[in-house]
């Protein structure tokens, strides 16, 4: 280890022994509120103590804290919010640092394999940096190289999130969020797995191939390694510049991604599970015009077995011809447990808030009249005081990325103010459903991506 990494290593050390022990007095007084029945200010007091200790640790623990901030009831609003403010700090390495990081992986001639290779990251991440490079053919290359240590990394701040939901365990009986930490944990290590996140990518080719709106980067296997990941450059501008184009694009923007999403969910059982949106740019066609939507980032894909796409159907059946023996089948396929008339009816909230453009046959928008920051927000209040009341409910592990990425998606839509038909929209995508007719097109599209 050079005297460069030594550094960087005994940084990281001191940092997590400091935020670990800045975590124990959040935890006292978290702990001291609770037994004293204060709430409230109390509760945003305690929230901006635990962000600022959490803030002590950049990179991973910053993708894992805007994760949960996602996952409705995961912690107590206030939690949440603090956490969304987070941002991914990560020191981009410096270009001698870039330099050993591409030996390591390619080998002492690693410049000779590109026309060129820009030593300063085009874009910096939780986990790498991506640089932009060229091939002899002009080809222009995305190379993701991934931060050194980030292993011992992630597992640190795995076990930073496991005491945030340790605290929240003791002091509400709402949710009980241990399967939450263990699919959280399961995503973001498979994140660290290049060679993986290549094959999901190599999948979703397979599986869009047939959408023009969509594009996804080829991927160069002869140039990527188990930390870093060559694939081709696609061209394109952040979605968020498209907030006020007309509103033929808009929608236009909208449907690619409502397709992006529930084209291989639908079809395949796979979902994309990080709807962040630096995920996705707008490419423009020859003509100027902006065509459609690049997928940029496969880290965070969730393969379902095709019995939980059926629930999926089942449930969005189920509310919209008011058949509660489908919904009921459909919750217990998912893995809820011990269910009652009371938690039916709290999980029943939640479900017709997510379903609830899918399940109305007009064009409107994703909010439908309600301000983008309140949103959701009555239901996810409804759903925590109805829990407080009946009992704790588990989470099912499978449940965890796929609420998330709803939630993010819905999020697209409202940035992009789009109106669409999405009862149309849905039920074009699940016309031919069948769960054997998903699990053969699943088994044939991972057998060609390599993941069989």
């Amino acid at each position: 280890m050079t005297d460069r990494e030594q550094n960087r290593f005994t940084a990281r050390a001191s940092r997590y022994a400091r935020v670990g022990a800045n975590m124990g007095g959040v935890a006292a007084r978290i702990a001291g509120s609770a037994l004293a029945g204060r709430s409230g200010d109390a509760d945003r007091r305690n929230a901006a103590a635990l962000t600022a200790a959490l803030g002590g640790l950049k990179g991973p623990l910053m993708k894992v804290a805007q994760l949960l901030a996602t996952i409705p009831e995961a912690l107590p609003a206030e939690y949440a919010e603090e956490l969304k403010a987070l941002q991914s700090e990560a020191p981009p390495m410096g270009a001698l640092f870039v330099r050993r990081r591409m030996a390591a992986e390619l080998g002492p001639d690693w410049a000779a394999k590109f026309a060129e290779f820009e030593r300063e990251p085009a874009a910096a991440a939780s986990l790498g940096q991506v640089h932009r490079a060229w091939l002899a053919d002009g080809t222009r290359l995305a190379c993701k190289l991934q931060y050194p240590d980030m292993e011992s990394a992630v597992e640190a701040d795995l076990k930073q999130l496991g005491l945030v939901f340790a605290l929240h365990r003791q002091f509400t009986s709402a949710i009980d969020t241990r399967e939450i930490r263990e699919e959280i944990g399961a995503r973001i290590r498979e994140e660290l797995d290049y060679v993986r996140e290549a094959r999901h990518a190599a999948l979703y080719a397979e599986m869009l191939a047939g959408e023009p709106l969509i594009r996804v980067p080829r991927v160069l296997p002869a140039l990527s390694t188990r930390r870093l990941l060559t694939m081709e450059w696609l061209d394109g501008e952040k979605i968020l510049a498209f907030k006020t184009a007309p509103a033929e694009i808009r929608n236009r923007l909208a449907t690619a991604m409502f397709r992006a999403w529930w084209h291989p969910f639908s079809h395949y059982g796979v979902i994309h599970g990080d709807p962040h949106l630096g995920n996705y740019t707008v490419f423009r066609t020859a003509e100027g015009e902006p065509g459609g939507i690049n997928l940029l980032d496969y880290g965070c894909i969730r393969i379902f077995p095709p019995t939980f796409v059926g629930a999926v159907v089942d449930l969005y059946r189920g509310l919209l011809e008011g058949d509660e023996a489908r919904i009921v089948h459909a919750y217990e396929t998912w893995g809820f447990r011990r269910l009652n008339r009371a938690m039916i009816d709290v999980l029943n909230i939640w479900a017709r808030f997510i379903y609830g453009p899918l399940l109305d046959d007009r064009t409107r928008t994703i909010a439908d009249g309600v301000s983008p920051g309140q949103y959701g927000r009555k239901e996810a209040a409804r759903v925590h005081q109805a829990l407080k009341e009946t009992g704790p409910v588990t989470i099912p592990r499978e449940f965890v990325f796929m609420d998330r990425a709803a939630i993010g998606l819905g999020g697209v839509f409202l940035h992009l103010d789009a109106e669409l038909n999405f009862f149309r929209l849905f039920n074009a995508e699940i016309a031919d459903f069948s769960t054997r007719t998903v699990a053969a097109r699943q088994a044939d599209a991972l057998s060609r991506a390599g993941l069989a």
